[in-house]
């Protein structure tokens, strides 16, 4: 080859590997920074029960292997993990504990990722229930509805009443603070069968016609959940059919949700390790993440 010809084909030559170098310098610039993710919500996303405890703030009761912190640790995210026991959606906004700040002070205009369970004690909807169809169980030796005849829709219709649009206005408040995040919105797990289990009473003392009346209010408490998430541009994460068959009436093992009596957490009615596990991989299902 004359070497007029060989210097321009080395000249093209390298110019084409300095462009590729830069291309693939570009692409190593350019490689996707972790999700920059905040975890919001009450006891059922704090993970309250499960070992170990985050001691950083022993007044929420917060997990260290809760569902945030599972989804964090496989997709890699950057998470803030402000979750705390006990808390309604009011906490968003207001201060819960002394020295504990109002949740969605977490949330800014760079956060990628939100997820929330919340609105199961707003009007002390899971403690008064649950306490109340106990009660009436034990007293009735577990026949009957006692509960749903002394009750009737009282606590369905503070769902609709009051917890609804808390919901709204707490997830229009999370859009407000981060326009671009990706919000999910967590449904609660079945915390009772459909139908009574008599096997379970001495686990969860509830009378046989209360079993489906709790799980009415709970569907309820779901179904306010979804639609908040639906007027808001959330996504909502359903557990109806994922959580079937793992409720508290089920073998340690197979149950994500501990019984209120003779389960293995110091918190009962609550999510146990493989719940919080199972409520992290299929909210990274719905996601289309990890």
């Amino acid at each position: 080859m004359p070497k007029p010809a060989f210097r321009r084909v080395m000249t093209v030559t390298t110019a084409v590997a300095g462009a590729l170098a830069l291309s693939a310098g570009g692409a190593v610039a350019q490689t996707a920074a972790p999700l920059d993710y905040v975890a919001l919500g009450d006891s059922y996303s704090a993970g309250s029960g499960v070992l170990p405890v985050d001691l950083s703030n022993l007044l929420c009761l917060r997990s260290t292997v809760n569902y945030p912190h599972v989804i964090a640790s496989r997709t890699g995210a950057d998470l803030t993990d402000v979750t705390c026991g006990a808390a309604e959606t009011k906490h968003f906004t207001q201060s819960q504990y002394p020295g504990v700040a109002p949740q969605l002070d977490a949330v800014g205009a760079d956060t990628d990722l939100v997820t929330l369970t919340i609105g199961g004690n707003d009007n002390g909807t899971f403690i008064n229930a649950l306490t109340a169809c106990a009660t009436a169980g034990l007293l009735s030796g577990g026949k009957g509805s006692p509960c749903k005849d002394e009750n009737g829709t009282h606590f369905e219709d503070q769902i609709e009443r009051n917890t609804y649009p808390a919901l709204v206005a707490a997830l229009e408040g999370i859009r407000a603070k981060a326009p671009g995040a990706r919000v999910a919105a967590l449904g609660y797990p079945w915390i009772t069968p459909a139908t009574a289990d008599p096997s379970c009473f001495a686990k969860l003392p509830v009378a046989a016609g209360d079993v489906p009346y709790l799980r009415g209010i709970q569907e309820r408490l779901n179904s306010a959940v979804r639609r908040a998430a639906q007027e808001t541009g959330a996504t909502y994460v359903d557990f109806a059919k994922a959580s079937e068959g793992h409720d508290a009436c089920k073998a340690s093992g197979t149950r994500w949700i501990e019984p209120l009596l003779f389960g293995t957490s110091v918190v009962p009615v609550h999510p146990n390790a493989l719940g919080e596990r199972r409520m992290a991989e299929h909210t990274m299902s719905t996601l289309g993440i990890g």
